[in-house]
C-alpha cells in the first residue's frame, strides 16, 4: 500500500504578508516620492522662518549630516571603521579658512580645493586598509584625527596655530546675486547647506546603487570572496577613504563659512570624531537617511538633555538617552523606521518574482 504524503502548503511571498505592495516607477510609487519632496520642502520653508538661533541649529544640523554621509560611506557601506574624520573635517574647514584669508579667495571658490586637499588625504589614509582592518584601521585612524590639531598649532604662520583663526564677516557676506545682505548670513548658511546635503545625499544614493556601490558591500561583506570575484579590493578600500575623505572635507569648508572662527582645540579633536560615529549608529549605519536623523540627535539631544538639568548631571542624562536608543533601537533610528514601513508598505522592483505570481 503506498502512502501518498500531502504536497506541502504553497510559501506565500515575503512581499503578500504586507498590506500594500508598490512597484518602483509605478504611478502610486511616483506619487509618494512627489508628496515627500513637497513635505520636505515645507519643513525646510518653516524652519527658515524660525528665530535665528533655531535656524543657526538646523544650519548644524545640516553640515553634521554631510559630515556623517562621508563617514556611512567608508564605515556604513565598505566596512572600514574610521574614528579619524575629524582630522578631514577639519582640513577641509582650514583650506577654506586659510584660502579667504591669506589669499582672499571667494568663500565658494574654496570648496573645490577643500574637497580635492581632503581626498588627497583620505587615499593616503586609505592605504593602510590594504593590510590591517577593524580596531586595528580603527587605531590607525585615530592616530590621524589626533595628530591633526597638534600639526595645525605647529603652523602657526598659516592657521593662526593655537590662538586659532578668524574669518572676518565681510568675507563670509552672501554673494551679490543672492540679493541677500550681510546681516542675512545665517539664513543664506541655511539654504546652502540644505541645498549641498540635498546634493550629497542624492550622489551617495547613486553611489551606492552603481556598480562601485556593489563592489563596497561585497568587500563590507565578504572581502575574500569578492576578491575571487574579481572584486579590485585595494582599489575599492583606497577610492572610498577618498570620496569619503572629500565629502568631510566639503562639510568642514561649510563648517568654516557658518562659523567664522577656526580654534584646534574646538571643532577638530577627538570628540569631533566621536560625534560623528556617534551620529551614525544613532541614525542607522548603511542607511540613506540615518545621517541625517543621526545629525538631528547629535545637535538636538544634548540642548534638551541640558535643559533638564545642569553641569555634569546633564552629560549623564545624555549619555543614558544614548544607551537607551543603542539598546531599544540597535539598528538605528531610521534602520527601526524602515522595519516599521516595511511591515505596511514594500517596495518592489517591476521584474520581482513575487509579482509574476500574482
Amino acid at each position: 500500500m503506498t502512502t501518498t504524503l500531502p504536497a506541502p502548503a504553497k510559501t506565500r511571498p515575503a512581499a503578500a504578508t504586507t498590506r500594500f505592495t508598490i512597484v518602483e516607477g509605478s504611478w502610486e510609487h511616483r506619487g509618494l516620492r512627489a508628496a515627500g519632496i513637497v513635505v520636505a520642502a515645507l519643513a525646510l520653508l518653516a524652519a527658515s522662518q524660525l528665530t535665528s538661533f533655531r535656524v543657526g541649529q538646523f544650519t548644524s544640523v545640516f553640515i553634521m549630516a554631510i559630515a556623517i554621509i562621508g563617514l556611512n560611506l567608508v564605515t556604513g557601506y565598505t566596512g572600514l571603521l574610521s574614528i579619524g574624520h575629524s582630522a578631514f573635517f577639519g582640513l577641509g574647514a582650514y583650506t577654506t579658512g586659510v584660502l579667504i584669508v591669506q589669499l582672499e579667495f571667494a568663500p565658494l571658490a574654496t570648496i573645490p580645493i577643500a574637497m580635492l586637499l581632503t581626498f588627497v588625504l583620505g587615499l593616503l589614509v586609505g592605504l593602510p586598509s590594504l593590510r590591517i582592518h577593524g580596531l586595528y584601521l580603527a587605531l590607525v585612524t585615530l592616530a590621524v584625527a589626533v595628530a591633526f590639531p597638534e600639526i595645525v598649532r605647529r603652523l602657526e604662520g598659516l592657521t593662526g596655530g593655537a590662538a586659532g583663526m578668524v574669518v572676518r564677516s565681510r568675507y563670509l557676506a552672501p554673494p551679490e546675486w543672492t540679493g541677500l545682505v550681510r546681516a542675512q548670513r545665517g539664513i543664506w548658511m541655511f539654504w546652502l547647506s540644505a541645498f549641498v546635503l540635498v546634493l550629497v545625499m542624492l550622489f551617495a544614493r547613486g553611489l551606492i546603487r552603481s556598480r562601485f556601490g556593489l563592489m563596497m558591500r561585497t568587500v563590507r561583506d565578504h572581502e575574500i570572496a569578492a576578491a575571487a570575484s574579481g572584486v579590485g579590493v585595494a582599489r575599492t578600500k583606497i577610492l572610498v577613504f577618498g570620496v569619503s575623505g572629500a565629502i568631510t572635507g566639503l562639510a568642514g569648508a561649510l563648517f568654516t563659512m557658518y562659523i567664522g572662527a577656526l580654534s584646534p582645540d574646538g571643532s577638530f579633536t577627538l570628540l569631533k570624531s566621536i560625534e560623528l560615529v556617534t551620529g551614525l549608529v544613532l541614525g542607522g549605519v548603511a542607511t540613506q537617511f540615518g545621517p541625517l536623523i543621526g545629525a538631528f540627535a547629535v545637535v538636538f539631544l544634548p540642548y534638551y538633555t541640558s535643559s533638564f538639568t545642569t553641569g555634569p548631571l546633564s552629560g549623564v542624562l545624555f549619555g543614558a538617552v544614548l544607551i537607551a536608543l543603542c539598546f531599544l533601537m540597535p539598528e538605528g533610528i531610521a534602520g527601526r523606521l524602515g522595519l516599521l514601513i516595511r511591515t505596511v508598505v514594500t517596495v518592489l522592483p517591476p521584474d520581482h518574482p513575487a509579482l509574476r505570481e500574482r
